[in-house]
């Protein structure tokens, strides 16, 4: 290596350092040392859109959390969750996203990270859970904490997450594995995953429709899956081959 390149090296190297150095110092002398949460820091005021996008938005969650205290139990324990267990994380979301209102939070949902995680460690104990939950808390009310944390390259972060997010699709697929694939259901997932999809990649589609019916449409997601749970209580459930046989008169399936 020439004597010059090697000083530029060094100057490149040094000025990189220097800089993440400077941006942590930066970032930690510009967040205070403690902070409580402040109720109705933004105000208080009613938007139609909003309303009626978060009500809906609420049987969204609902069908998150089923799907992640299945995947949880499923991945865990090797079994499905409970009508208790699916009820407690229901109720959990709801009563947080009720009192993150009050502080001007978005609402609260379960986490599909957690599903990859507890897939890759087996560890499923509430008790863990707890002390987990006390420690982002505490961290919650130390900005400092965050002021570190938000000087991580998200290269890094992004790193960490690729495994953990791949169990979810993992154990997503799993689930999806245990479901009895007939026509009603290929319909209904066909439907709603093209209208998810095609709303997120083309979001010009709505941009016609009122003001409001446009926010809710616009990210896909809410509109999938409210179509999905529409077909799913209207259209008819295939009849099984002992109910087609008794309807015909015991000729389903026989010539003559």
């Amino acid at each position: 290596m020439s004597p010059s390149s090697e000083v530029t090296r060094n100057a490149i190297f040094g000025k990189t350092c220097h800089a993440g150095g400077s941006g942590i110092a930066v970032s930690w002398n510009k967040t205070v040392t403690s902070a409580f949460p402040d109720p109705f820091k933004y105000g208080f005021e009613f938007s139609t859109a909003a309303v009626i996008g978060f009500c809906l938005m609420a049987f969204v969650s609902a069908i998150e959390t089923v799907g992640d205290v299945s995947g949880i139990t499923k991945g865990g324990a090797g079994r499905e969750a409970t009508d208790k267990e699916i009820a407690g994380a229901t109720y959990a979301d709801g009563i947080g996203t009720a009192i993150a209102g009050l502080f001007g939070g978005l609402p609260n949902t379960s986490f599909s990270q957690n599903v990859g995680l507890i897939a890759m460690t087996g560890v499923m104990s509430r008790h863990v859970v707890t002390i987990g939950a006390i420690f982002l808390i505490l961290a919650g009310l130390v900005p400092k904490v965050g002021a570190i944390i938000r000087t991580i390259p998200i290269e890094v972060l992004g790193g960490g997450v690729i495994v953990m997010f791949g169990m979810v699709v993992a154990a997503g697929i799993s689930m999806l594995s245990d479901v009895a694939w007939n026509r009603r259901n290929m319909v209904i997932f066909a439907i709603a995953m093209s209208i998810g999809l095609g709303l997120q990649l083309e979001p010009d589609a709505v941009k016609y429709l009122p003001e409001t019916v446009r926010i809710l449409m616009t990210s896909g997601l809410l509109p999938a899956a409210l179509i999905a749970i529409v077909l799913n209580l209207v259209l008819p459930e295939e009849l099984s081959d002992e109910a087609t046989d008794e309807i015909s008169g015991g000729h389903a399936g026989h010539d003559g």
